[in-house]
């Protein structure tokens, strides 16, 4: 459990999060091959292998989008430690895409999605995306549940189905995390792509304290259920202004009396805009 928050936001002093650097991390654990989730080693015999083949090899890809979106290289390793699998499921996983064409093993062992690949990884990520904006925009579901909802959709849902979510959405071009939305034509529409936003907080100069504003919440950080929740608590969502440093790598937010240390493999998750 967190410790609670001792000072009220409006206090003069700040009321500052446990570092949680050094905590065990908690992940939402309920997904069925999907985001972040292990793959089993063994699928299941039966009606199901297809399907279960085809959700990882969709999961990969993904990840794999998300660390390039990141800036950070897809390695396999990287790929193990997200999807809390075995360095040799991993590399077995990564040796069939690269015979179905999907990706491909560079010399320094960076991996790089093919034209199909990232056709493939573009589409599971608007699918993600458009299922969270809905369920945000339209269903209101807490903000809390929503990666963890899209994540189930994104495997089975249609390109119609997704048509008709862009044609009821007021903005489709980035999810509620502040994250663009991909590939909008490769479904006929004549939307045009939308970059990153602002900068990583990773990237801010050493040592200066800045005043901005948070545009994107990077995947990762969606499901790290301690990290996120911690942000909330402290009022830091899409569009708050905050104050930030970065203390050689250990990037702490501060908004209204709270502040909040993001752990270091998530410095790069958090875009920002300054002010």
């Amino acid at each position: 459990m967190r410790t609670p928050l001792k000072n009220h936001p409006e206090s003069s002093s700040i009321g500052k999060l446990p570092s949680l650097a050094d905590k065990p991390r908690h992940f939402h654990s309920d997904l069925h091959l999907t985001c972040h989730k292990a793959v089993p080693g063994i699928l299941k015999k039966g009606s199901r292998d297809v399907k279960d083949l085809v959700d990882t090899t969709e999961m990969y890809l993904r990840t794999i989008y998300e660390l390039e979106e990141e800036g950070i290289v897809p390695l396999r390793a990287r790929i193990a430690e997200r999807l809390e699998q075995s360095g040799p499921t991993v590399s077995q996983t990564v040796g069939r895409m690269e015979r179905d064409g999907l990706v491909v093993v560079r010399p320094d062992r960076s991996l790089e999605m093919t034209e199909e690949g990232r056709q493939l990884a573009t589409a599971v990520m608007r699918k993600h995306r458009l299922a969270e904006r809905l369920l945000t925009d339209i269903l209101g579901l807490d903000i809390s549940q929503v990666h963890e909802e899209a994540c189930r959709w994104e495997h089975v849902m249609s390109d119609e189905v997704e048509k008709r979510m862009v044609a009821v959405l007021e903005d489709a071009s980035r999810s509620p995390f502040g994250n663009p939305i991909p590939g909008l034509a490769g479904l006929g529409l004549d939307n045009k792509e939308t970059p990153d936003a602002g900068i990583r907080a990773i990237d801010l100069p050493n040592g200066e304290k800045v005043t901005a504003r948070i545009v994107q919440l990077n995947e990762i950080l969606q499901v790290d259920v301690a990290q996120f929740e911690a942000l909330r608590q402290a009022g830091i969502s899409i569009g708050t202004t905050i104050d930030i440093v970065n203390d050689h790598g250990r990037v702490r937010i501060s908004k209204n009396g709270y502040e909040v240390e993001l752990i270091d493999d998530l410095c790069h998750a958090v875009r920002i805009e300054l002010l």
